[in-house]
């Protein structure tokens, strides 16, 4: 049986500097087909991506388009030729409707005016074909994240995209969401699409792709069937090594409390209250994972926590010290460490470079600088350090950090936040985007710091994640714990009836 190729890479090498991003990668994409670009972290997939994107152009190689060979230069010229990419990060006007989203740059116009009446049925038809559902009339900064990622892919197809690349799409999703996407995508190819898929996470490969093309450090290291493929086999090909998907750690050995919460309520940003008289401890030498459902609260209860947002009533203290009301440098100074959950608005000065990102909680301290002035040696000697340490892969310590891939993001964040060696480490999603050998990394990271007597914290939408590295889960419904069970005497079904806001059986529970 012969396969028509829709796309053919071929030999694609990108080399910034001396930095060689991409070397002679060959990828072959089927009319038709879900293809799944897998790799670690910064191993060059989102690089070779925003080439048939036309965002990045080859230093060499060959990109065929139907057969032709084409110079894809910009993205225009790649959406003339039915290329079009779902970004990582959502590329929407907050401020206009889904609408006026997805006719930017493509306006339809009558007698020179914009025909938005016209724009706006062509969508509804769209959305109703490929089961996106999305008010074209609302705005961007009113609907939820997964509405707004149905939104950029209208705006793919209605360019008259036949070719989708995916880039991460389901970092930012809820288990929810997720499903739907995959349902979409399924959708897509059954119309005659063909799509890329770019992910780290196996099962979402599994469920859905064809074939998976496996990147390593740059270099395409072989392409297979994934009805051939177990979990095991892509983890290794995509790190060279063996992985395991399951955290070695002993029984926790808890001491004193050092995070204390008491009837606690803290509202969100429209005042209505978020957190509602929710009380937990945190002890020393344990690790207490926050399990729920996107939106209930978990985001309102770390920025209280850490003075990010002003607590409405009832208690935090830290070590026995009362800390609602504190600036933010004032708790960190109490040895306090926070990995936010989202690394661009809170974890991140994205144009500066990397070495002074891993330097922004401690730049006004000793060696850093000195009576006000920053010793820039020393910053770059401790970034070079702790990217050596935490496997943070860039060009350079001087890159700025938005030339890093998520997963190196997220890496340079952790490590700035470990490094301060905590009494209390605050970590929000810390695995979100990362490749397999790299969670694993940060779970062993995570049980260490439990191991030397820290008190952790950990909030995560990862089932996986919550069951694999928490001693103790407190799971959180509508801004209350619904209950505090031990991953042992628990599954993700009681974990789920719990996250709905149901209660387990008696006995089921350690509440």
């Amino acid at each position: 049986m012969t396969h028509e190729n829709v796309i053919e890479m071929r030999e694609i090498t990108k080399i910034f500097g001396d930095f060689v991003a991409n070397d002679k990668i060959n990828l072959e994409l089927r009319k038709g087909e879900i293809h799944a670009l897998l790799g670690e972290n910064g191993a060059g997939k989102s690089t070779l991506m925003n080439m048939l994107a036309g965002l990045l152009e080859p230093s060499s190689g060959e990109i065929k388009v139907n057969g032709k060979t084409v110079k894809l230069d910009s993205p225009s010229k790649a959406a003339s030729l039915g290329i079009g990419m779902v970004h990582q990060h959502f590329m929407l006007v907050e401020a206009f409707t889904v609408a006026e989203n997805i006719i930017l740059g493509s306006e339809m116009t009558k007698n020179g005016v914009l025909d938005l009446k016209r724009a706006a049925q062509e969508i509804k038809e769209l959305s109703e074909k490929y089961g996106l559902a999305v008010d074209p009339s609302a705005k961007v900064e009113d609907i939820s994240v997964g509405a707004q990622q149905r939104a950029e892919i209208l705006k793919t197809l209605y360019r008259g995209a036949d070719i989708l690349i995916f880039d991460e799409p389901t970092a930012v999703l809820t288990p929810a969401e997720i499903d739907e996407l995959m349902q979409i995508m399924k959708n897509l190819v059954k119309e005659g699409k063909s799509i890329i898929l770019i992910t780290h996470k196996l099962d979402e490969i599994r469920a859905v792709s064809d074939r998976v093309t496996v990147i390593r450090r740059g270099k395409s290291i072989e392409t297979v069937e994934i009805a051939g493929a177990t979990n095991k086999d892509l983890a290794e090909m995509m790190v060279g090594r063996s992985v395991s998907f399951t955290t070695e750690k002993k029984a926790a050995q808890p001491k004193e409390i050092v995070l204390q919460i008491q009837d606690l309520v803290v509202h969100e940003n429209r005042d209505i209250p978020a957190v509602k008289n929710l009380s937990l401890d945190v002890r020393a030498g344990e690790i207490v994972g926050i399990a729920g459902i996107d939106g209930n609260g978990q985001s309102e209860l770390i920025q209280a926590i850490t003075g990010l947002r002003k607590v409405k009533s009832g208690s935090v203290k830290i070590k026995g010290k009362e800390v609602a009301g504190l600036s933010p440098r004032k708790i960190t100074e109490m040895q306090v460490s926070h990995v936010p959950e989202d690394r661009h608005r809170d974890g991140l000065v994205l144009e500066m470079s990397i070495s002074e990102n891993m330097a922004l909680q401690t730049y006004y301290k000793e060696p850093l600088s000195k009576n006000g002035i920053l010793n820039y040696n020393n910053i770059y000697s401790y970034a070079r350090k702790l990217m050596e340490e935490f496997d943070v892969r860039a060009a350079s310590e001087y890159v700025p950090a938005a030339a890093l891939s998520g997963g190196n993001q997220q890496k340079a964040i952790i490590a700035r936040e470990v490094d301060r060696n905590p009494d209390l480490l605050i970590v929000s999603q810390p695995t979100r985007g990362l490749d397999v050998g790299a969670i694993e990394y940060i779970h062993k990271r995570l049980i260490e710091e439990r191991d030397k007597g820290k008190a952790v914290l950990l909030v995560s939408f990862e089932l996986d994640e919550i069951l694999n590295v928490s001693d103790r889960i407190a799971v959180i419904h509508d801004g209350k714990i619904q209950g505090i069970v031990t991953p042992a005497e628990t599954n993700k079904q009681e974990l789920g009836i719990l996250m709905a806001g149901g209660k387990l059986k008696k006995g089921d529970a350690n509440v």
